[in-house]
C-alpha cells in the first residue's frame, strides 16, 4: 500500500464509511476503505434496527439481497417496574410492504453484504488494518499511516471511525469524550426458533416486532433496553450512561441479567440460549456535544461525529446519510480541486439542511434534561405502576376512593407547580 494515492481515504468499514465509498464510487472517484477488524461487521455492534430510508437513497432494491432478518411491523414500548410493566403498542401490515419502514438486522452480516456491494462499485477493502495516525502537509491532512508504517496519500481522509475516533482525535479535531456523553449498552444475541419467535410475539410469517423498554429496570441510571425480533434469534440489551455507570458500581452483565428474569422479558426469551454477548459505547450527547465536522483534508462522520439521535433510537441511518453527504462534499471539492477547510465546510451546511442536524438541533436540551430527571427511571415508572394498579384492581372499594387514593400519590411526588414545570420543561426541550 506504500505511497499509493486515492481521491478519498476513507477510515471505518461502517454504514457511514461503506455509504460514503458507495458514493464515491458511482461518481468515477478512487476511494479506499481501511477497516481494523477481521472483515467489515466484526467489530460493529448496534440495537439491531435499520431503517430502509437511509439505505435505500444508496441502493433502492436493497431489500431484494441484503441479509435482512424480519421487515418491523410493530412497535412496542414497555415502561418495566419490579415484576410489573405497562405497555403502549402499534402494529400495521403497511411496514410489512414495500419499500418497508425497517428491518432486525445481524450487523456482520449485513455489514459482510454492504461492503460486497462497495467493493463490486471499485471500492477496494483493506481489512485487519489499524490506522495509527495521520499525515499532514503545512497544516492540512493529506494521507494516513498504519500500525505497521505503511502510507496512503489522499486528496481528502473521512474519518468513519466510530465513537472511539483515534483519527479525529489525532487530528486536533476534538478530545475523548466525557461519560456524560457517552452510553454503555450490552446486549446478547439470543437463538430461538422461528415458530417459538412468531408464536410468543403473535406475528405472521416473516414479520417482526420491536420492544423498547424503560423504568425501575435500569436501577435509576438513565438508559433504556430493547428487544429485537430476527428470523430464528432475539437482539436484547440495555444501554445506560456511562457516568451512571461510574457512580452507581453497577456492572453492565449483572443489569442484563436481571432485565432477562423479569416475567415481561422472561415469557419471550424462555429456553433462549446466548450466542453473542456484546458491548459498545453509543453517542448520547447530542447537538451541543457535536465536535469540527471538517478541517483541511478531513472530514468526520457517522458516530466519531456523535451523529447520534438518543431520543428516537437512530444512529445507522444517520451514519449513512453523512457518509452520502460527505462523499457528495468531496466530489464537489474534487472538482474545484481544492480540499481546503473553505471548500470541505459545504459538508456541515449539506448536514445542516438535511433532518440529521435539524433533528439533533431539535431535541438539542433534552439530554441534559434526562440527565437532571433522574425520577424517569425510579419514581414516575413506579408511580404510573401504582396508578395501573389501583385503576384495574377490583376489591369492592368504591371507585371515588380510588380516585382520591391516586390524586393523593400524584401530588405526594410533586405539587401542581411542580408537575406544571416537569412538563413544561419537557416541552421547552423538544422545540
Amino acid at each position: 500500500m506504500a505511497q499509493e494515492k486515492f481521491d478519498c481515504i476513507i477510515v471505518g468499514a461502517g454504514p457511514a464509511g461503506l455509504s460514503a465509498g458507495y458514493t464515491l464510487a458511482k461518481a468515477g472517484l478512487s476511494a479506499v476503505i481501511i477497516e481494523r477488524g477481521d472483515y467489515p461487521g466484526a467489530k460493529t455492534v448496534m440495537g439491531g434496527i435499520l431503517y430502509s430510508q437511509a439505505i435505500g437513497e444508496i441502493i433502492p432494491d436493497f431489500y431484494k439481497e441484503a441479509p435482512l432478518e424480519r421487515p418491523i411491523t410493530e412497535q412496542r414500548v414497555m415502561v418495566l417496574t419490579g415484576e410489573s410493566s405497562l405497555q403502549l403498542g402499534y402494529k400495521t401490515k403497511e411496514f410489512a410492504q414495500a419499500p418497508y419502514n425497517s428491518f432486525s438486522v445481524l450487523r456482520a452480516q449485513f455489514d459482510g453484504w454492504f461492503a460486497q456491494k462497495v467493493d463490486q462499485a471499485g471500492v477496494m477493502v483493506i481489512p485487519k488494518t489499524v490506522v495509527d495516525t495521520v499525515l499532514k502537509e503545512n497544516n492540512r491532512v493529506v494521507g494516513i499511516q498504519t500500525e505497521q508504517g505503511e502510507t496512503l496519500y489522499g486528496d481528502c481522509v473521512l474519518a468513519c471511525d466510530g465513537i472511539n475516533s483515534l483519527l479525529s482525535q489525532k487530528a486536533g479535531l476534538h478530545q475523548e469524550w466525557q461519560p456524560q456523553d457517552v452510553a454503555l449498552a450490552v446486549k446478547e444475541v439470543l437463538t430461538l426458533p422461528k415458530e417459538k419467535i412468531q408464536d410468543r410475539f403473535n406475528l405472521e410469517n416473516n414479520q417482526g416486532c420491536a420492544i423498547e423498554f424503560m423504568g425501575t429496570i435500569s436501577k435509576g441510571m438513565t438508559g433504556i433496553g430493547f428487544l429485537y425480533t430476527n428470523k430464528e434469534s432475539i437482539s436484547l440489551g440495555i444501554g445506560c450512561l456511562l457516568s451512571d455507570y461510574q457512580k452507581s458500581l453497577i456492572k453492565p452483565y449483572d443489569l442484563i441479567e436481571e432485565v432477562k428474569s423479569h416475567p415481561a422479558i422472561k415469557r419471550f426469551i424462555d429456553g433462549a440460549k446466548t450466542e453473542e454477548y456484546l458491548a459498545h459505547l453509543i453517542p448520547e450527547g447530542g447537538f451541543y456535544r457535536l465536535p469540527p465536522l471538517y478541517t483541511d483534508g478531513m472530514l468526520v462522520c457517522g458516530d466519531a461525529a456523535l451523529l447520534v439521535n438518543s431520543i428516537h433510537r437512530e444512529g445507522s441511518n444517520l451514519a449513512m446519510k453523512s457518509g452520502v453527504l460527505a462523499a457528495q462534499t468531496v466530489i464537489e471539492a474534487k472538482g474545484r480541486k481544492d480540499f481546503s477547510s473553505k471548500t470541505l465546510s459545504s459538508y456541515k451546511k449539506r448536514l445542516q439542511k438535511s433532518f440529521v442536524i435539524q433533528d439533533l438541533k431539535k431535541y438539542r436540551k433534552m439530554p441534559q434534561l434526562l440527565h437532571t430527571r433522574n425520577e424517569l427511571f425510579s419514581r414516575y415508572p413506579q408511580l404510573a405502576s401504582e396508578i395501573a394498579a389501583e385503576l384495574l384492581r377490583v376489591d369492592g372499594r368504591p371507585k371515588a376512593e380510588k380516585e382520591k387514593k391516586i390524586i393523593k400519590k400524584i401530588f405526594e411526588t410533586h405539587s401542581l407547580c411542580g408537575w406544571g414545570k416537569m412538563l413544561f420543561d419537557f416541552w421547552r426541550a423538544t422545540r
